[in-house]
């Protein structure tokens, strides 16, 4: 069940990516060419080769993604993923230079430009606004705990990245990828269809090229639906291994932020740097005795031999016959690595999630945004969900063309944390994804991991009704607080598909181990087209 169904309730190959695919005046499909781009596909890996061998410097890195980004996010094909780019990034380049000059690197991110999506705070001259017009020009008054990592870790912080407004918890007819401050983002492999999200942006510019990996959020889906919908690795953590301290939030208790790259050890990479405890978020207290300290150290390409899997079709997933046909396809690619699968496997109660996990998530977001809100400096012209209402209001034609705000509502209404409405659907949603759910189908098979698509092919966008869902898998991960990780495992009419691996707390080394070695055995993902549409024709 992706967030689209609950909130309504209660995702072959391609050509490379120097062409843009267009139609022409008498509807026919012609060709026109994009910038090239000699950073295309560059890992994390290659840009330290290229900086340490003197081939670039960090500064060039950051002027050359911020060209690409000019040529194809605000020209060209107007992707929409980037909202604004950091005026001092070619500062932070300047300082990493000369560091790695006098011999010091502080890590394999050392110079490396990374995007942050625009609900995690920046104490600098970045605005953090989750996309929308009533936080626009407010500044942070100190980095989120993510920042302030990904600075430690040597990064350049390049920019910030567009979302679905408020992460896509405004309006059940929302347009995943839209947000007033950025307009609709764009998917790169058909220009047509949604990136989904709430991190569209980051997702989006990954597969783009416009950096080499990216930080999203996810509440349910956020990271892990738009990863599967543009192509791209997303990793969505135990609630708790990542802080969440000076991140506009939704939900306390599935709320986190996770890395989102081309490749599964670019996103450990930055997972080893974003993880961590944090005295500001209680959620963290329990990540040091499970933390590691670095997450590469499990890519493994023979880690999906001896694997016990458990494959998840339950009908409340709502796969089409698209995404059937990638997950066979993965299937017999994990057996033929010597996995043991299990197929299928049941979790009872899986489709009556909508309604308690909605429910849980307007009480939480009227408590968690009102204290977030209530932080901000004196430039911030809404201080609470009331005000920020109020503000839709009275700007309502550019904040509210196409979808009003009828969550915001809802929550506005609810009573406080106390209320034994909201600890009745806590305790319900628990029972279902922990208990009945995942521990139990786990400890039944002796499961290492779940398996599923991650949701399927990406729907075209469609600013008058909102989104529909073509199925997915991310709302038991996501309620019960466990990680999962998506991987590119097919293309429907050049259209991407993912697959997620999910399991208990803490198993994020299990994880990335056999997503690694299904990603090795299997090479599908391609760069995007940057397509007019989908490959309907032969």
């Amino acid at each position: 069940m992706t967030r689209r169904e609950f909130l309504q309730s209660a995702v072959v190959a391609g050509a490379t990516s120097a062409e843009s695919v267009v139609a022409s005046d008498s509807g026919a499909t012609v060709r026109s060419p994009t910038p090239a781009f000699e950073l295309d596909e560059f890992t994390i890996a290659h840009l330290q080769k290229a900086m340490e061998t003197g081939q670039y410097t960090s500064r060039q890195l950051v002027e050359k993604y911020s060209e690409r980004i000019d040529a194809l996010d605000r020209r060209g094909p107007s992707l929409r993923h980037v909202l604004e780019i950091n005026p001092d990034a070619g500062a932070i380049a300047d300082e990493r230079d000369a560091e790695r000059k006098a011999g010091k690197s502080l890590g394999p991110l050392h110079g490396v430009p990374i995007l942050l999506k625009d609900n995690l705070d920046t104490a600098d001259r970045m605005t953090t606004t989750a996309g929308s017009l009533a936080l626009e020009g407010s500044i942070a008054p100190r980095d989120s705990f993510v920042a302030r990592k990904v600075r430690q870790a040597g990064a350049v912080l390049l920019g910030k990245a567009n979302l679905s407004e408020w992460a896509n918890f405004r309006s059940t007819h929302s347009s995943s990828g839209w947000s007033g401050r950025g307009g609709q983002g764009k998917n790169p492999y058909a220009l047509d269809r949604t990136p989904s999200g709430s991190s569209s942006g980051s997702a989006g510019a990954v597969a783009s090229n416009f950096c080499a990996a990216a930080v999203g959020t996810e509440t349910d889906g956020s990271i892990v639906s738009p990863s599967s919908c543009c192509s791209v690795v997303g990793i969505k953590p135990t609630v708790g291994l990542v802080s969440r301290s000076g991140i506009i939030p939704i939900s306390h208790t599935q709320d986190t932020a996770g890395p989102i790259a081309r490749t599964v050890e670019d996103a450990a990479t930055l997972l080893t740097a974003i993880a961590g405890s944090d005295p500001d978020d209680d959620a963290t207290a329990a990540s040091d005795e499970h933390r590691e300290r670095d997450y590469t150290r499990f890519l493994d390409k023979d880690g999906l031999k001896g694997a016990r899997l458990g494959i998840l079709r339950d009908g409340s997933l709502g796969l089409g016959p698209p995404s059937e046909k990638v997950l066979a396809a993965s299937i017999e690619a994990m057996k033929s690595q010597g996995a043991v699968v299990i197929d299928p496997v049941e979790i009872p109660d899986l489709g009556k999630l909508g309604d308690p996990e909605l429910n849980v998530l307007l009480y939480e977001f009227k408590a968690g945004l009102n204290a977030y809100l209530s932080r901000l400096g004196p430039k911030s012209p809404v201080r609470s969900l009331e005000e920020l209402i109020a503000f839709n209001e009275h700007h309502r034609d550019p904040e509210m063309p196409f979808f009003g705000q009828e969550l915001f509502e809802t929550a506005q209404k609810k009573a406080g944390l106390d209320a034994a409405d909201y600890r009745e659907a806590l305790d319900k949603c628990r029972q279902i994804s922990r208990h009945n759910g995942l521990d139990a189908a786990m400890e039944k098979h002796k499961l290492d991991a779940l398996v599923a698509i991650t949701s399927g092919p990406p729907i075209l966008i469609d600013l008058v009704n909102g989104d529909y869902s073509t199925g997915g898998s991310s709302t038991l991960a996501a309620v019960a607080g466990y990680p999962a990780i998506t991987v590119p495992a097919g293309y429907a009419f050049g259209l991407p598909i993912g697959i997620s691996f999910f399991g208990r707390a803490w198993s994020e080394p299990t994880l990335i181990k056999l997503a690694y070695a299904f990603e090795q055995a299997t090479k599908v993902r391609r760069p995007p087209t940057f397509a007019a549409t989908a490959e309907l024709h032969e």
